[in-house]
């Protein structure tokens, strides 16, 4: 079985390099890799990435009747803590990195340059936009993984449809994540075009975010879009009753946003992330893939995720979505999804 923490004594684990130069692992009893799992924030979209990531690993260790010894840290959002960590990780010579969102995979990178260790980054939403990787196709260097890139233009499809008259949009996000970035510039485009109004707040605390939340609440918003973004994230169960109250729909960029009370989360599942993810990490390791070969995998993002309590709660017909998506799935609010099923429509 595979062990979820590991302990201090990692003397058994040695490396040995494969052909394609990137670090291999093996201890004289049997095939053996020690990863380590780098989350930047402990919020409902993470947990479940980081819960598929160890769940594959011990499944293809099974399979393969090979060990994967698991070092699983949380950042906390923390610059210094994740830093500390990557300290950590190449000192005791891990055989993988995984880090979960962009700032954990920003610091993993530059930590492991001078080394052989393999990085495989999990939900990082633009990975060259990030310097992550030279290219999505063939990233160059130690370092490759999955993205949760967002298709900003099918969310807002998603607004206008349920209210196709809307004058006007808030636009909620952290100025601290790169990854929103691209999303937001996408969003103010997209309503510049459909002649949208929107109103900007960001926050880059959970405190700030429930402040900025309030305002576009008092600019009288008709609908708020949040990007793929963890600090809202770890916010959302704070703020998803006042929208309520306020008859405002929450549309966000991951399917656990709904899970914690936002109206629909839209890209991909990151339970299918988190396991492919984990695939990489096997490939890399007991295959002998070269990071710098494997291209970043793109999910599909075609799932919209709707908080039937919170629909049912403001009035909004979602049946719209149905004819602008891949598949419309159902969840209602909990504080993670090993508390509760999502149905497909």
């Amino acid at each position: 079985m595979m062990k979820k923490y590991l302990a201090a004594a990692l003397g058994a684990v040695v490396a040995v390099t494969g052909v394609s130069g990137m670090v291999c692992a093996a201890d004289e009893a049997g095939d053996s890799y020690t990863v380590a799992i780098a989350k930047f924030v402990d919020d409902a979209s993470l947990n479940q990435i980081e819960s598929a990531i160890m769940q594959e690993l011990e499944a293809k260790g099974e399979e393969l009747g090979v060990t994967f010894e698991v070092i699983d840290k949380n950042g906390n959002a923390d610059s210094g803590t994740l830093n500390q960590m990557a300290t950590d990780f190449v000192d005791q010579e891990v055989n993988a990195i995984v880090p979960i969102a962009t700032p954990a995979a920003v610091i993993m990178q530059a930590a492991t340059e001078d080394t052989n260790i393999p990085v495989i980054f999990s939900a990082v939403s633009d990975p060259e936009g990030a310097g992550l990787v030279a290219s999505n196709d063939a990233p160059g260097s130690n370092i490759t993984g999955t993205s949760d890139g967002l298709n900003t233009e099918a969310v807002l499809d998603l607004v206008t449809a349920a209210n196709p008259d809307i004058k006007k949009i808030g636009l909620l996000y952290s100025k601290s994540e790169s990854s929103s970035e691209k999303p937001i510039a996408e969003a103010k485009a997209y309503c510049d075009e459909k002649g949208i109004e929107y109103i900007e707040k960001s926050g880059n605390t959970a405190d700030e975010v429930i402040q900025a939340a309030q305002a576009l609440i008092g600019e009288n918003v008709e609908a708020v879009f949040t990007p793929t973004d963890n600090t809202v994230m770890t916010a959302e169960l704070n703020i998803y009753e006042d929208f309520i109250d306020a008859g405002i729909p929450h549309y966000a960029g991951a399917d656990s946003f709904a899970l914690n009370g936002a109206f629909c989360g839209y890209g991909v599942n990151y339970k299918e992330l988190g396991t492919a993810t984990a695939d990489m990490v096997v490939d890399i390791l007991v295959n002998g893939a070269a990071p710098a070969e494997t291209a970043v995998k793109m999910l599909d993002n075609g799932i919209a995720t709707v908080n039937t309590e919170t629909a049912e709660a403001i009035s909004l017909d979602y049946s719209a979505f149905a004819d602008l998506c891949d598949e419309v799935r159902e969840t209602v609010t909990a504080k993670e999804f090993t508390d509760v099923e999502t149905e497909a429509e």
